[in-house]
């Protein structure tokens, strides 16, 4: 009967985040099929000119697509999944060791963004995909591919 001790060592420094995930992952389809360069647009009227680094509402957004397709119910719980999926982390775009945004920071975005701006932002989406022929899909990734 073999045994496997707990034995962790550091990650080479030739190897990346990049490097882990899966060329046909789902997140990383998502990335390639999904642009999300209007999101700025959208939201900008709702951040000031100076004050505290945010958090990219890109990555926010991001974020929200991820509570979509995973079945999320709470920020708290999202974070800790994209603390845990090495797949989730490389589509919000945070390596290995960056520290994520608090959960508790993405209540208070959601609650500035407000309901208009989620409707534009999911109304754009499927827009986008209507113009590319397919709807973006957790089970079945992107149709037609």
């Amino acid at each position: 009967m073999g045994t496997k001790e707990r034995n962790f060592h550091p990650l080479p420094e030739d190897i990346s985040l990049e490097d882990l995930v899966p060329e046909h992952n789902f997140y990383r389809t998502l990335q390639g099929k999904l642009d999300l360069s209007f999101v700025r647009e959208l939201v900008e009227d709702l951040y000031a000119a100076s004050g505290r680094p945010s958090v990219n509402p890109e990555v926010f957004l991001r974020l929200q697509l991820v509570i979509f397709y995973e079945g999320i119910r709470s920020e708290r719980e999202l974070m800790l999944i994209v603390s845990d999926h090495l797949s989730v982390r490389w589509y919000v775009g945070y390596d290995l060791h960056e520290s994520l945004p608090d959960h508790s920071s993405l209540t208070r975005i959601r609650d500035r963004f407000g309901l208009s701006v989620f409707r534009e932002f999911f109304e754009r989406i499927v827009q986008l995909s209507r113009a590319k022929g397919r709807m973006v899909s957790a089970q079945g990734g992107l149709p037609g591919e």
